[in-house]
């Protein structure tokens, strides 16, 4: 697994990319071997982040924890994508390593186990169809107010006809999701 490491506005210790490359690197099991891991620190408000990016096989996973210990922000971040890889490993089986749940557990790793659950059964309940129509970024925001919605869907004049997705962000701004052609 390749790492990156991005510190944001501080600096920190060796020791500290030493421990997060120790602690992300267990989950190279589960990746086959392009896997490149982004971890992002940062400190705000006294609490100590990471966000942690992991790409392997067109799969992105990726999670933000905080806490007041940047060596406990890390171990919750590595509990966290486990968690995401053991809750969705079927849908995952063809992206993943072909032996990545199938290893015992070390006595060490013991105390950050997560135990499997049952996978949730993701169920379509509604279908809506509609035609999308051609419009501006500023048109499909207006749109999107006026229905109600937190996202919506359309094709933009201003880039001839590419689909696009405008959401509402939870800082109160707005996104734009656009197809890459």
């Amino acid at each position: 697994m390749k790492f990156v490491f991005t510190d944001k506005k501080i600096n920190l210790p060796n020791k500290v990319h030493a421990y997060a490359e120790k602690k992300v690197g267990k989950l190279d099991r589960y990746f086959k071997a392009d896997a490149e891991a982004a971890i992002v620190f940062s400190v705000e408000k006294g609490r100590n982040n990471v966000e942690l990016t992991i790409r392997s096989s067109g799969t992105i996973i990726r999670v933000a924890e905080s806490t007041s210990d940047m060596f406990a922000t890390i171990d919750a971040a590595v509990s966290s994508v486990e968690r995401r890889l053991r809750k969705n490993k079927s849908r995952l089986e063809k992206r993943l390593r072909q032996d990545a749940f199938s290893r015992t557990v070390d006595v060490e790793e013991l105390s950050s186990f997560v135990p499997e659950s049952d996978e949730e059964e993701y169920r379509i309940v509604r279908t809506k169809k509609f035609p999308i129509k051609p419009m501006t970024v500023d048109e499909a925001v207006l749109q999107m107010e006026l229905v109600g919605h937190t996202f919506f869907a359309f094709k933009d004049v201003d880039h001839d006809g590419r689909f696009c997705v405008v959401y509402k962000r939870n800082d109160g701004d707005y996104g734009l999701i656009e197809d890459e052609i």
